[in-house]
Parts: structure tokens; sequence; C-alpha cells
């Protein structure tokens, strides 16, 4: 049965509708904010999937450029593989969501949110988050919601509630916030600096927006849930943890996790587990589940030692960080590049600079970002963590840790005005163990201020993480986690930030959320190991960007001319730009404003171009002189070329003090001659001198 709800959100109506279509779907909400309209499913299988100990859920954000009245380019004509924005805001709704299925769960579960039609006021990635939730909780799928999120912006001091599409250009904060009824379960969030106080108020503002939000869910699920259906739970048998337990004591599972060296401690657990598998060998079912079992005891036992005993894996304190160093100028013909460790983690990132043609054109469903000059790649090869496996390219964990990075280090670039040159940073994971990419921003940072880069300040990037007991008071909060405390433990944690405020928040959980006094604390302790990391371990390397661009980086010379004059300069055909860049080497970029870059690495050729171009949109007047080439000779006398396109006419009466009887006997085609403008008459043609007594009169104007 077709039904339809409705409520006012931020000033904007939201309009579910349940039942009107994909009704062979496990749950369909068909979504509509303003005039943003996205269906939102959720399917899952009758069974589990065999042979798998983790949970299944596939998250899809499709982007139709339908949507927003465009036809895909290229020659397909139709949309192809999912953009950097749709991986995104697939991953954002994963976050909150996954932790709320049953850890037991096996079966295939997609979530797939089709956006039909854009309002630029009411964004469709949002629209979608929404979506899932509700496709999800009226759906006959295990799921422990409602769950809800709101967006948040920051203009004037004031917080502004899923800001419309002219409020994020000027906002200084791009939050989102996910909760459930009684904590916060994901935040995720890009910033210019904002203070800490002022993001935490933000969070827990839209942590209030949210429960309103939910309140209309339940509505929704009062009248349409569907009941949850039963499943196969995969847990593991407790008989099986009982008989682990007396072959491998906790003492001796506390031994083998207990070390700083990520090799040793996966030795130590291969080992047991062989031990086992030889024990359990007549038991298949007990098999198929070991491996499982063995993780649940891994987890168990690091957990206690934290939480319990306040001991980590390694041996650090709760607040320590693992040692770290930072170098610049890895790579001697980059234009520049940083390396950052921390622990046994490891960014080399590359830096480099270009003109600003060269920065990305994006292809999608946001009007206002058509293309983007700093780009953040990340990768993460597979001998970082010691494995073997060949590469395919970036997946969406490396998209989503570059775009991390990426939003961190935005709020500190210089403007187009200040720098024209498009930046490309690259991350290459050398070694992995515990956020990669909070090491990519501080590699980044280092990077850029090698290559010359003017960032308005350092950032830097750190994770904490978090282990809890049964009661929400019963916490610990560490500080720069590893691997093993990111895996069994129930957060990541990352804040991006300068001395003055946070520029990037990403927080990852696997519990049902956190409480206000858990984010403070983590917020608290990410900015006092921010600024340790600032202060005691980037600034003696490098402190400020570098006054000077790398010998091999391109040199950028701006000037304006006359639009009017453009044409001019391009020629018919671009035939007149393609030889200036021919004789200098250099790259031309005009603008329809008048601005014109001038791109090389040789400042002479730079000198060049630029002299060739003023020439051209320069008005030539009488007394101006000029230093051109003969372009032909004629009985009468010799043309100059003075620019291209412009030649003037030497008289041969005008070639010199004396008397010419031919003009070869002065000039041949091809020489380089100064001359001085006499006349220019009233059909335009230019009049030129070489007279030595016309060309030592002062009163011109020298254009070499």
């Amino acid at each position: 049965m077709y039904k339809s709800f409705s409520m006012d959100l931020a000033g904007r109506t939201l309009t579910v509708d349940v039942g009107r279509v994909a009704a062979q779907a496990n749950g369909a909400a068909f979504m509509h904010y303003g005039d943003t309209t996205v269906l939102s499913t959720a399917t899952a299988s009758d069974k589990p999937r065999d042979g798998i100990d983790f949970f299944p859920l596939s998250v899809e954000y499709e982007e139709k450029m339908y949507a927003v009245g465009k036809i895909p380019g290229g020659f397909n004509k139709r949309e192809g593989k999912a953009s950097e924005n749709a991986i995104l805001t697939a991953r954002v709704i994963d976050r909150p969501m996954r932790p709320l299925f049953p850890k037991d769960y096996r079966n295939d579960v997609t979530l797939d949110n089709l956006v039909l039609s854009v309002d630029p006021d009411c964004s469709p990635e949002y629209t979608a988050m929404l979506g899932s939730a509700i496709a999800t909780c009226i759906s006959d799928i295990p799921f422990d919601g409602p769950c809800a999120t709101t967006q948040v912006g920051l203009i004037d001091g004031e917080f502004i509630i899923n800001p419309t599409s002219a409020q994020k250009q000027v906002s200084e904060m791009a939050l989102t916030v996910a909760s459930t009824r009684e904590k916060v379960i994901m935040i995720e969030a890009g910033a210019k600096e904002v203070p800490e106080n002022v993001m935490i108020e933000a969070i827990f503002k839209a942590h209030e927006v949210n429960q309103e939000i939910i309140k209309f869910i339940d509505t929704i699920v009062a009248e349409c849930g569907k009941e949850k259906h039963s499943y196969e739970s995969c847990a593991v048998p407790e008989e099986l943890f009982a008989a682990i337990r007396e072959l491998v004591p906790p003492q001796e599972m506390e031994e083998a996790v207990f070390t700083d060296e990520k090799q040793k401690r996966e030795a130590n657990i291969r080992a047991i587990t062989e031990r086992l598998e030889e024990a359990f060998a007549d038991k298949e079912d007990w098999l198929a589940v070991l491996g499982e079992a063995v993780y649940q005891y891994q987890k168990k036992t690091v957990r206690k030692m934290i939480l319990k005993d306040h001991k980590r894996p390694d041996g650090r304190g709760i607040t320590e960080i693992r040692p770290l160093a930072a170098e610049i100028d890895v790579l001697p013909r980059v234009h520049g590049s940083g390396m950052f460790t921390r622990g046994q983690t490891q960014i080399l990132n590359i830096c480099t600079l270009a003109p600003l043609s060269e920065a990305q054109r994006l292809d999608g469903l946001d009007e206002n970002e058509t293309s983007k000059r700093y780009m953040h790649h990340y990768n993460f090869p597979s001998y970082s963590v010691g494995e073997t496996k060949p590469s395919r390219g970036p997946g969406r964990r490396e998209i989503g840790h570059g775009a991390l990075a990426e939003r961190a280090l935005l709020p500190v670039l210089p403007t187009e005005e200040e720098f024209p040159y498009a930046i490309r940073t690259v991350s290459e994971t050398m070694e992995s163990n515990g956020s990669t990419s909070q090491a990519s921003i501080c590699a980044s940072t280092l990077s850029l201020m090698a290559a010359g880069v003017p960032i308005k300040a350092p950032v830097a990037g750190i994770s904490c993480g978090l282990v809890t007991g049964e009661t929400d008071d019963d916490y610990i909060v560490l500080t720069d986690i590893q691997g093993l405390e990111d895996f069994f433990g129930d957060m990541d944690f990352k804040v991006g930030g300068t001395h003055k405020g946070i520029t990037s928040i990403q927080m990852d959980i696997k519990i049902h959320g956190l409480t206000r006094p858990i984010i403070e604390e983590a917020i608290a302790k990410t900015r006092e190991a921010r600024l340790y990391i600032l202060d005691e371990v980037m600034a003696p390397v490098i402190s400020e960007p570098r006054r000077e661009l790398s010998p091999y980086a391109p040199k950028i010379v701006q000037i304006s001319i006359d639009p009017q004059k453009i044409g001019d300069v391009v020629g018919k055909q671009g035939k007149v730009i393609n030889k200036i860049i021919e004789e200098t080497g250099v790259k031309i970029d005009i603008e329809d404003d008048g601005s014109v870059s001038v791109c090389g690495t040789d400042q002479a050729m730079i000198d060049k171009a630029i002299h060739i171009i003023k020439s051209i949109v320069t008005e030539i007047e009488p007394g101006q002189i000029f230093t051109g080439k003969v372009v032909r000779i004629m009985n009468f006398g010799a043309f100059v070329e003075l620019a291209p396109n412009k030649d003037g006419m030497v008289h041969i009466s005008k070639l010199s003090d004396k008397r010419v009887a031919k003009v070869e006997d002065v000039v041949n085609i091809g020489d380089e001659v100064t001359v001085k403008v006499i006349e220019v008459d009233k059909m335009g043609r230019i009049n030129l001198s070489m007279k030595p007594g016309d060309l030592s009169d002062k009163g011109g104007r020298h254009k070499d």
C-alpha cells in the first residue's frame, strides 16, 4: 500500500513515499527533499554467504546525469564507473549503518541509492543518507536502527542546518553527523581551522536535529515497517572458545600479542593457529570457524589488557605516540618531496606543480564544482603490509583516504591569485600499521612546503582509538592507535588541523555510538598530539614554505591584456599562439577576462613569449623602437616583422644615413634589425626607419 510521510527539515519539506516504487526490494524509500529525488532501497540475500568471516554489506550511490539535465560526455554517452564523489558518498552512508547490523549476520546486503533529480539547495548525498537508513528500518533486514544524519555549516559564527548551495560556498565548516537515539555514531568534517570547542558544539547541534528526524522515522516504521526476518547465526560456538582457552591459556595469548613488531605478532598468532588446527583436525565444523575464533580470542585479550590493565600491545603509555621522524627532499628531481614516519607507518609524499589548465575537470551533479586545482592521491601497495597481490588501481579505501588528506589541506592552500598553479600531491604508502591517512596529511605538508607552495599554516593529523566496557563511563581513549588497536578497538577518530584549529575529521566506530565525554576527550587528545607533531617533529625539519620553487618546477608569469585583443594573440586557427609556443617552448593559457599565464622552466623563454604577446596587443605609435626580423624585400624597401601579423616597411631611403643603391646592400631576409616607427598612416600602414640619426632620438619608447 502506498503511503506518504512529510516533515519540515531546515525550512524545506522532506517527503518519504513508501510502497510507490521498487516493491520487490526488502525495503524502499522514495525520497523527496525540495526538488531533489532519490530512490533508496535495501535488499538482502535469503541465506548467508559461505566461507566468509565478515558482514558482506555493499553500498551504492548512483549519479545519473539526467538528474541535472545533462547528457554524459565521451563517446559512450552513458554513465560509466562511479565518480569520486559517488564513492565518498557511499562510504559516508556505510560507516554509520554498518555497526547497527548484527555482528553474526552473514547475508549479503545491498543499499542502493539512485539519484533521479537534483535541487542544488537540497543535497542528493544527504537525501541518500537518510533514504538508506529509512529503507533499512522499514525492511525485514535485521537492523538496530533507526539512525539519522544532519549536515552543519558555519557562517558568521552561526550554525546552519543542511546549508544550501550558496551557503556552502561561504561556510567555514562542512560537518556531517549521524546519530542513533542516544549517541553520535559517525562524524565527517572539513573545516577552515575551526576551534575545537566550536566543532564540539556543532556536532551536538546536529545530534539534536537528528533526534527530530528519528522521531519522524519512527512514525514511518510504525505504519510501514516489516517484521525482521530470522537468520542463521555465524557466531563462534562457546564450546570452541572453551577448548581453545584450555590449549592456549590467556597468559600465552597475552604474550603472543604483546609486541611492537607487527611481523613478530603475526608469526606468534600463526604458530598458535597451526597448533589448534592440529588439535581440532577431526572437528570439521570447528575448523570452519577457527580463524574467527582466534581473532575473537585476540580481540578479547587486547581489550582486557588495555581497559583493565592499561597495557598496550607495544608497551606504550595510553597517550604516548610511537617514534616519529620527518624528512624533506627525499627525491632529487621532483618539485617537492617529504616523508613522515610514525612507528611502522611511513608515507612518502611527492608534490607536482603545473599550470592551472592542468586542474582536474569534474563531470558530476554539483554545478558549483566543475574543476579542482588541488588533487591529493593516495596509494596503498601490498608490500606496505608485507603481502603480495597485483595492483588493480585505487579502490574505495584509497580514494577515501586521499580525499580525507585533501580535505585537511584545502583550507591552508593559497588562492589562484596568490599562487597560479595546479597542485598534485601523491602519498605512497611505504609501510602501514595504523592511520596512514593522517601520516599522509603530515607528509603532504612537508612536500608542499619543500616545493615552495605558500601554504598559510602547516597541517598535521593524528588518530585516537577507543576501548569500551560494559557501561558508558567504562572506557579508555588511546592516542595514536596502531593497526591491532584499530582492528580490536571500537573507534578510529582521525583529526587533522593547524595550531589554530581543525581542518578535517573522520570518525569510524564499531559500536552503537559515542557519548559527549568520549568525543570531547578524543578531540582534546588529538589536539595535544597534533601540536606536538607540528612543533617537535615537523617544524625542526621545515618551519615555513621555501621562498623559491624547485629549478625543475615550472615557472608561471601572469599578465593581463585587453580581452578584445585575445583573438590577435590566438590568431586564425591558433596559428599565432602556436607559433609563439613553438619558438619558446612555453605553455600559454588565456582566460576570457584577458588573464594570460605563461608557463615554462626557462625564464628567458618565458620573457620572450611575454614580449611577443605584449608586442601583439600594444598599439603601434610613432616614436616607438622595435627589434624585428626582415621578412620581405622589395625594390623600394624592406618589410620588418614587429610582432606576429604586424609588419612595417623601411623605405630604401630610410635604411641608412647614406645613399643606398640596392636594399640587399644593407639588409637580407632573416636579419634582425632595430627600427623606429616614423608614421602610422590612415590605412594603418607602418613606416619605419633604420637611420642611426632617427634611432638615437631618445624621445621614442623601446619595445625590445
